[in-house]
């Protein structure tokens, strides 16, 4: 039994109200299965908060404090704080509203940013923002980005996988580096990061950068468990806020005084948040962590999945006219997914979905993502039904 087998076999059963052993899943970079113990940790939510009632928060408190020692540990980070909300967007708008935007109106970023960001400042730019884009594919991109820094700049925004190419950005700390030298925060986006490519801050040296996590694709941890991971030492003051933000004023009498936050994970959050999720989120965790899914273990489980779709779809020659890789880059330099471009991107997910294949489609970018549980002949199978796709189209 090969390496990716060995895994996916072990873990394929435990994923049965998924179906993943019956099922062509490729949208794991989306949104992955979520393996059976999920459901009991619903249910424990359930159960808590008719039990607790309003003391549910506590126990939903020690939950999301089990999330954030798995992010602590994943990112050999044991003195930084990861803020909770539901969405990774909620973070973002909060994190950029503790600048001062109208006097350094600035952001640096990339021509290849997810939605979030992308939009996000994009409007911003609609009400006077300056945002300064780099070629996230060009070779000098560490001096481009330091050439584009001035007075007027407020932050550093990019990604460290790039959810198109699938490409991960390997030059982090070169840009670290400057940003720290310029007294400029560096936020990276690590949605597609996260449970792909292990990442040591403190081997790094990255104890002062921002980084967007979120639970809903490699972590398996559904919906409404994103984290900004900051520095323990921060102190900003985001304008967008919420009373989640200093629970230990909330019996204080209310005065004129400077709106304050506590000394803590939460500076960034805002207001009351469904928390079933995060007891669905550490069933999870606990599960990972009885069936050994190490940072080190899911790397090589993703690396062989990914090099193994590459593999097969070389080997049946597509005409390029149709469909190729989106880059020949080692697979040591991907992520979690292969990316491949067509004019007919998305007519080719509608045909692969069809046949009960699950992918998806940006632009002219379609994505194969397997996981964890998916097996060589779950491979070979979607590549087949890939070919029968592409030969459909042309026909």
């Amino acid at each position: 039994m090969n390496e990716i087998d060995q895994l996916a076999n072990k873990l394929a059963s435990h994923y049965s109200h998924f179906d993943v052993s019956n099922r062509l899943l490729f949208s794991g970079h989306s949104h992955q299965a979520w393996p059976d113990v999920a459901l009991e940790g619903l249910e424990e939510s359930f159960y808590t908060a008719a039990r607790e009632v309003d003391t549910k928060w506590d126990t939903a408190f020690e939950k999301a404090e089990i999330l954030r020692e798995y992010l602590r540990n994943f990112y050999d980070d044991p003195e930084g704080y990861y803020c909770l909300a539901e969405n990774t967007h909620l973070l973002l708008v909060s994190w950029l509203s503790s600048y001062d935007l109208k006097n350094k109106p600035k952001v640096i970023t990339t021509d290849a940013e997810f939605h979030s960001m992308y939009r996000q400042l994009h409007r911003l730019e609609e009400e006077g923002l300056q945002v300064e884009m780099v070629d996230v594919e060009s070779e000098n991109i560490v001096s481009d980005i330091s050439n584009k820094i001035d007075q007027q700049t407020s932050a550093i925004m990019l990604s460290r996988v790039y959810f198109e190419t699938g490409l991960i950005n390997r030059r982090i700390d070169e840009i670290a580096d400057i940003a720290r030298a310029n007294e400029i925060p560096l936020l990276i986006d690590d949605y597609h990061g996260t449970n792909v490519s292990p990442l040591s801050l403190r081997e790094h040296n990255l104890d002062d950068v921002f980084i967007l996590i979120g639970g809903y694709k490699y972590l398996q941890w559904g919906e409404g468990n994103c984290f900004l991971r900051f520095p323990k030492n921060c102190e900003l003051r985001p304008a967008i806020t919420g009373w989640f933000a200093s629970f230990s004023t909330l019996d204080q009498p209310r005065d004129d005084q400077p709106v304050s936050f506590d000394q803590g994970n939460q500076r960034f959050a805002t207001g009351t948040h469904d928390p079933a999720s995060q007891f669905r989120a550490a069933k999870v965790v606990e599960f990972f962590r009885e069936h050994d899914l190490s940072p080190e273990t899911l790397e090589n489980q993703y690396r062989a999945q990914v090099g193994l779709l590459r593999k097969l779809f070389q080997e049946r020659h597509f005409d390029p006219e149709i469909i190729r890789l989106r880059h020949t880059q080692p697979i040591s330099d991907n992520g979690g997914f292969l990316a491949l471009q067509s004019p007919k991107a998305r007519e080719i997910r509608a045909a692969l979905l069809e046949r009960d294949v699950f992918t998806d489609a940006r632009g002219d970018i379609l994505r194969l993502g397997p996981a964890p549980y998916t097996t060589t002949a779950q491979i070979e199978q979607a590549i087949d039904a890939l070919a029968e796709s592409v030969k459909d189209l042309k026909n």
